[in-house]
């Protein structure tokens, strides 16, 4: 999952990249309305999370902005406005959900998760691959019944293949929803992260579950 912060505030910038990315997100940050406005319309994200008071065009703008291009991409408003008026403008004006500071990490990351799961077009929690099984509010990851243990990254990659199960996903799809904005796609750690997987789910099963298409990229086939 790839995930747009549009903040200005250097202190919780860092707070919600570090703590976004420790779980596995891959996040792009931008410091001010009119760049948020450009990147939301350019890259498919799954989450934005926005301050209102931005400098140059308020999250406010920028929200509506996108409503009218028909941008559906979830909106999570992050700000110190928190009087009920601005709640009900901000949520009348496209918003998601709304969240004032100061904030709690543990309900900051709580909404996020309700939002992207609120944003698939599959209902369920539970993403299952043959005998394969990922629990998307749990992140606990099955075959064959047996428990994998797996990094934050390498959830991040599963998630993705899954989401996307019998599609071919190209390195870049991949690099733009679970590594973050200065990543190298023409890198080797795509195919290093790649391996760790087929180690954990494919290395002790005679059906292989993870293939890769030459010149293209991966596929998650059951």
């Amino acid at each position: 999952m790839r995930i747009l912060v549009v903040e200005d505030e250097k202190k919780i910038v860092n707070l919600i990249k570090r703590g976004l990315r420790e779980q596995g997100y891959a996040v792009d940050v931008v410091h001010t309305g009119q760049d948020g406005l450009f990147q939301a319309q350019e890259i498919p994200y799954d989450l934005l999370v926005l301050d209102i008071m931005l400098p140059g065009k308020d999250g406010l703008m920028v929200c509506r902005e996108l409503r009218k291009k028909n941008i559906n991409t979830p909106i999570l408003f992050l700000t110190a406005r928190d009087e009920v008026d601005d709640k009900i403008q901000g949520l009348n004006f496209g918003a998601d959900d709304y969240l004032t500071k100061p904030f709690a990490f543990g309900e900051f990351l709580a909404r996020v998760r309700a939002l992207l799961r609120r944003g698939k077009e599959k209902k369920t929690n539970q993403l299952k691959v043959a005998d394969l099984e990922l629990d998307q509010l749990t992140r606990k990851v099955t075959r064959a019944g047996k428990e994998i243990e797996l990094t934050a990254t390498e959830y991040a990659l599963l998630e993705y293949l899954m989401l996307n199960a019998n599609q071919v996903v190209t390195r870049t799809m991949i690099s733009e929803h679970v590594w973050n904005d200065d990543f190298d796609s023409f890198s080797n750690v795509i195919n290093v992260y790649v391996n760790y997987l087929r180690k954990k789910i494919d290395e002790n099963f005679e059906h292989k579950l993870i293939h890769s298409v030459r010149g293209t990229g991966y596929r998650l086939k059951g």
